[in-house]
């Protein structure tokens, strides 16, 4: 008598794939997490860098810096056609330190 093909998983079949699944999606969810706040503080310092240089070269132009909220220079489409980017994070406005010329207040 031939044997009968089985229909279905064993229990503890079942268990030893549900334990690979789940120690798989502890390794993967806290990666996919994080990823996002990264990349957020990332195009911050992006979006930084791009200030600082428009500054410069505001102050380059003009012989004096643009006024520390910076709505001169955003208002300006020459120096920022697509307006004045604001932080992802936390969706804030960028200021300048009128002594350097640098971005303050967004240190991610």
């Amino acid at each position: 008598m031939a044997s009968q093909p089985r229909l279905a998983f064993s229990l503890l079949e079942l268990l030893a794939a549900l334990t690979i699944v789940g120690v798989l999606a502890v390794i993967v969810a806290p990666r996919i997490g994080t990823g996002a706040k990264v990349s957020q503080a990332a195009s911050c310092d992006v979006n930084a860098g791009v200030i600082e240089v428009q500054v410069s070269l505001w102050r380059h132009k003009k012989g004096d810096w643009p006024a520390s909220t910076l709505v001169d220079i955003g208002a300006d489409t020459d120096f920022f056609p697509e307006g004045l980017p604001t932080c992802p994070v936390d969706d804030s406005a960028y200021q300048i330190d009128l002594s350097t010329g640098h971005v303050v207040g967004h240190s991610h």
